[in-house]
């Protein structure tokens, strides 16, 4: 669903390949240096050519692992802007991007980027390597709000770059009620979203 970012290397590619998938299916303290190798094929050498360490591997995988579903949604919003000639036509891809980012399925992916953003706090090599992702997607998201405003479909009173942090705020922020034992309704939240958007975003 989500396609991997191009690397310059096909070994630096393959080894980053395999710890994301790994990183998916198991807990991090069950990875080891012999385990990745041994799944992707790839001799240590070859690891330590291309990463200072077996942190450094792990951050690359955990950098694209925070920032795919960020992509995903960047993607759906260029389909739905470029494809829309009225805010009704904007308005309904959004709603998709909502539905399929918001439901209570989605908990632990957003305690998944949660933490990556704590251990960012505390690793200055790893905050560098996810400041210059969350900056691509900032911008990216941006460039969109733009776009749209551009185009007339989108409230041209606002700053594009504060809606970009909004839009990737609201999505994580609602781990706040994932961690609650009496969750609110996802067709609550999902309702508020949608009047944010039509009536803020989309306004006049």
């Amino acid at each position: 669903m989500f396609p991997m970012p191009l690397f310059s290397h096909p070994t630096k590619a393959a080894l980053v390949t395999t710890m994301v998938r790994l990183l998916d299916e198991r807990d991090l303290e069950d990875i080891t240096t012999e385990l990745v190798l041994h799944e992707s094929g790839i001799s240590r050498s070859s690891l330590y050519h291309h990463f200072a360490d077996f942190g450094e591997l792990i951050e690359a995988a955990e950098v694209i692992r925070f920032t795919r579903f960020v992509d995903y949604s960047i993607r759906t919003i260029t389909e739905g802007i470029l494809g829309a000639d009225t805010r009704e036509k904007l308005a309904q891809a959004l709603r998709i991007v909502t539905r399929a980012t918001q439901p209570a399925s989605r908990g632990s992916i957003r305690a998944q980027r949660v933490t990556l953003l704590g251990h960012a706090s505390r690793n200055p090599r790893f905050a560098q390597r996810l400041g210059i992702e969350q900056e691509r997607m900032t911008e990216a998201l941006a460039d969109l709000i733009r776009e749209g405003q551009g185009r007339g479909l989108m409230n041209t009173r606002l700053d594009a770059r504060a809606v970009a942090v909004l839009l990737q705020a609201y999505t994580i922020g609602k781990i706040v009620d994932d961690i609650t034992p009496n969750h609110m309704s996802d067709d609550a939240w999902i309702a508020l979203i949608d009047e944010l958007l039509d009536n803020v975003l989309l306004a006049d």
